[in-house]
C-alpha cells in the first residue's frame, strides 16, 4: 500500500488555523500528523480535517494541567484508525499510536529539556522501548527536540552536551543516549531516518531556525523500519517561512 504523509509541529497557533489548515488541505496528504494541537484548536482542526474528508481523526487525551502540557497530538487519516497504548509515557499526550492500514504510526512531541521530573528523557525511552517491542510495518514522526547538531560523518549531538560536544555534567550519559534513541539508537532494529537515508549524511535542513541569527535545528523527523519503503521525504520550509508555524512540515511518500 502506498499513502502520503505529513508530520507538521502547529505552534498552537489559534488566527492562523484558517491559513494552517488551507494549506494541510491542498497537500491533501493520506495521514496528517500535528503536534501542538491545543485545547483552543483541537475541536477546529477535528471539525476541519473530519469536513475535508479525513474521516478519521484521533486526540491524544488533554493533561489535567496547563501550560506546556495543553498541548496535545493529533492524527488524522482517510483511513480507520486503531489507536495503541504506550507504557511508561510521562506525559501521554505528546505521544499518540494509531495503527492504519498495517502500519504503527507514532506521532511524538518531545517535551523541551527544561521539562521538570527528567520528562524528556523518560518520553524518549518509553518510545524506544514501545517501538523495539513491536512488529511489522512502524514509523515515528514529529518533533523530537533533538539533536543540537548532525556531523557529515555520521555524528549525531544531542542537547545533553554543549555546543562544543562536551557531556554536561548535569545531564550525563542517560540524558545523551535517550535523546539518541529514537535518532540513532533505532538504527540496530532496521530503522532509518528516512531523510538522511534519501539525502544523504551532507544534507542541511533546519526545520526550527532562530529568527534573529538564522541559525537552527533539524528537530522534525520521520523514521521508518525496514518494512516501509520511502520515495520522497521533504521539508516544507514554506510553511514556516510564512509564519504559519516555527517549524517546517515534513511530507513524505511511504509503501508497505
Amino acid at each position: 500500500m502506498r499513502a502520503t504523509l505529513l508530520s507538521w509541529n502547529v505552534a498552537g497557533r489559534v488566527k492562523r488555523l484558517p491559513e494552517q489548515f488551507e494549506r494541510v488541505a491542498a497537500l491533501r496528504p493520506d495521514v496528517v500528523c500535528l503536534q501542538e494541537v491545543s485545547r483552543t484548536t483541537a475541536a477546529l482542526w477535528r471539525h476541519g480535517l473530519t469536513e475535508a474528508g479525513w474521516e478519521h481523526v484521533v486526540i491524544a487525551p488533554a493533561a489535567a494541567v496547563s501550560g506546556r502540557r495543553a498541548l496535545r497530538t493529533l492524527t488524522a487519516a482517510r483511513f480507520s484508525l486503531e489507536v495503541r497504548e504506550v507504557p511508561g509515557v510521562p506525559w501521554p499526550e505528546r505521544v499518540l499510536v494509531t495503527e492504519v492500514e498495517g502500519v504503527e504510526v507514532t506521532n511524538f512531541h518531545s517535551p523541551i529539556s527544561p521539562s521538570p521530573n527528567l520528562a524528556k528523557v523518560r518520553a524518549h525511552e518509553a518510545v524506544h522501548a514501545y517501538l523495539i517491542s513491536r512488529t511489522g510495518p512502524r514509523l515515528v514522526c514529529g518533533d523530537f527536540n533533538t539533536p543540537r547538531r548532525e556531523h557529515a560523518d555520521g555524528r549525531v549531538w544531542t542537547f545533553a552536551r554543549d555546543r562544543y560536544g562536551k557531556l554536561r555534567e548535569e545531564r550525563g550519559e542517560r540524558w545523551d543516549q535517550a535523546e539518541l534513541s529514537l535518532i540513532k539508537g533505532l538504527e540496530p532494529f532496521g530503522f532509518r531516518d528516512a531523510f538522511r537515508s534519501l539525502h544523504g549524511l551532507e544534507a542541511r535542513a533546519l526545520s526550527w531556525e532562530w529568527q534573529r541569527s538564522g541559525g537552527g535545528y533539524r528537530l522534525d523527523h520521520l523514521v521508518v523500519s525496514s518494512e516501509i519503503d520511502v520515495s520522497t521525504v521533504d521539508y516544507l520550509h514554506d510553511l514556516r517561512a510564512d509564519g504559519l508555524s516555527d517549524h517546517s512540515g515534513l511530507l513524505a511518500t511511504i509503501a508497505w
